[in-house]
């Protein structure tokens, strides 16, 4: 999916595990599959995975992650891959990678959720909880629409240059967008990437949420994306109101998932198809929604 990307697979696998953690070397391994960019994943027997950096830029999330999921895991409603062990480079691999705890489920797919209104209330039950946690001496997290603006510029020049879309109503949505009030108040803790990929059901039930590689302290309009990512129409008031988010809050998570969608889709409109299918979902919801 990214130039540069360093290939993983099985046999890699077992000479890492072979190497720094023979007491699991002699245990099933199968790759997963997965429409995620950062990470390649493989389960390790029935209760770990372990978790391999596809890319540079998504190195430091191994520390991260170390760092900071065992003190997030025991303060959250629903479960997370809490970390189980720290891997090192080696066996032709140049990065550190993780072996995780594994998590059952299903991904929820958009457009067929057995119960929106229900899950919306779930996933607020979970981000206000999120919301809550104390922030000393967490990092910081997200960025802000103004700090989106380049990078959505130019991803607004390729969909227009690959001939993927008709960029005049995008481009005006996403100039409206940079006139929303920024958030003015104390930062929270975020997940920093909710989306359906990262949430885990069981029997239609929201069961656990992974991938907290973005985690940390910013605006709580960041977690919001969700509701344009998965939850239709229909259940955003719900949500909305459970967060407890006014309207300029509503509108920056708005914005933030817009602006997500179209980083999205031109980068991934060959290399990985659902997260592009996904890309266009969210700009179609968001287009919808706007005022006016």
């Amino acid at each position: 999916m990214h130039v540069g990307e360093v290939p993983t697979d099985v046999p890699l696998v077992r000479r890492l595990l072979e190497q720094q953690l023979p007491h699991w070397a002699s245990l099933p391994v199968a790759a997963v599959a997965s429409a995620g960019t950062d990470h390649a994943m493989y389960r390790l027997g029935d209760a770990r995975a372990v978790r391999l950096p596809r890319i540079d830029w998504a190195v430091a999330a191994v520390a991260h992650e170390q760092r900071w999921l065992p003190w997030l895991a025991p303060r959250l409603p629903l479960a997370v891959p809490l970390p189980l062990a720290a891997g090192q480079p080696g066996a032709g691999y140049p990065y550190p990678w993780s072996v995780v705890r594994w998590l059952p489920g299903v991904l929820p797919r958009v457009g067929a959720l057995a119960d929106a209104p229900r899950l919306a209330h779930e996933l607020a039950r979970f981000l206000v909880a999120l919301h809550r946690l104390p922030v000393a001496d967490a990092p910081p997290a997200g960025r802000t629409i103004a700090q989106r603006d380049a990078d959505v510029q130019a991803a607004l020049a390729q969909l227009h240059a690959l001939g993927l879309a008709d960029v005049a109503p995008l481009a005006q949505c996403w100039q409206a967008a940079r006139g929303i009030a920024a958030h003015g108040g104390a930062p929270v803790w975020i997940h920093g990437d909710i989306a359906p990929g990262n949430l885990l059901l069981v029997d239609d039930t929201l069961s656990a949420v992974i991938d907290w590689s973005g985690c940390g302290v910013g605006d709580p309009a960041d977690d919001a994306r969700i509701a344009w990512n998965l939850l239709p129409a229909t259940a955003r008031p719900a949500f909305r109101a459970a967060l407890g988010l006014d309207a300029a809050a509503w509108a920056r998570g708005r914005a933030l998932a817009f602006s997500q969608a179209l980083l999205q889709w031109p980068y991934y409109h060959q290399t990985n198809p659902t997260l592009a299918a996904n890309a266009r979902h969210v700009i179609a919801e968001v287009l919808r929604d706007v005022p006016g």
